[in-house]
């Protein structure tokens, strides 16, 4: 009877991995979707109405997107769960962008929504209270509930990655967990 290496990864490990990024996956676009049909309107998105030095913001918007989707793969990939707090990750997530800021998926969604605003916004002293209230309440559930959460979830090893990563600003060299 055939044998594995010892380096190769069980079939059942590799179909869940695929199946827990799939997951991870559906969930984030589900996700992205919900908040570009939510957000434009109150923000005051207008395509036909954006200048031409505001096509300057895209660059930032388009890497803010790009960083939030890999940790949404991240998440499937390494974590085996997903973004969504009823399917969590089973293993902690530090890699790729997560070694350099705790809330990477966060931070990318921010700086993807004020290139938006800045090319398509049409900004208001309503749209921009409740910007502030989202951006308050996203940090109101990270410190009060997926903190706490997470490290229940992780213990020790989620310590030492608070520890060492900051939550909302980037390290500029990546942190590597002692193996």
């Amino acid at each position: 009877m055939p044998t594995l290496p010892a380096h190769a990864p069980h079939p059942s490990t590799q179909m869940s991995t695929v199946l827990s990024t799939l997951a991870s996956l559906a969930v984030g676009t589900a996700f992205f979707a919900l908040w570009f049909w939510l957000l434009p309107g109150w923000l005051g998105f207008r395509v036909e109405t954006a200048p031409n030095w505001r096509w300057l913001a895209a660059v930032p918007s388009v890497l803010g997107f790009a960083v939030a989707l890999r940790c949404v793969w991240d998440f499937g990939r390494t974590g085996h769960g997903t973004p969504a707090p009823i399917a969590p990750p089973q293993k902690l997530v530090v890699v790729g962008f997560y070694r350099y800021v705790r809330n990477p998926m966060y931070v990318g969604f921010f700086v993807g929504w004020i290139g938006l605003w800045i090319i398509f916004g049409h900004a208001n002293w309503i749209a921009i209270l409740v910007a502030c209230a989202v951006v308050l309440g996203v940090h109101v559930f990270v410190v009060r509930y997926e903190e706490p959460t997470l490290q229940k979830m992780f213990g020790v090893e989620y310590i030492q990655f608070c520890a060492n990563v900051n939550r909302w600003l980037p390290r500029l060299r990546p942190w590597s967990p002692e193996l």
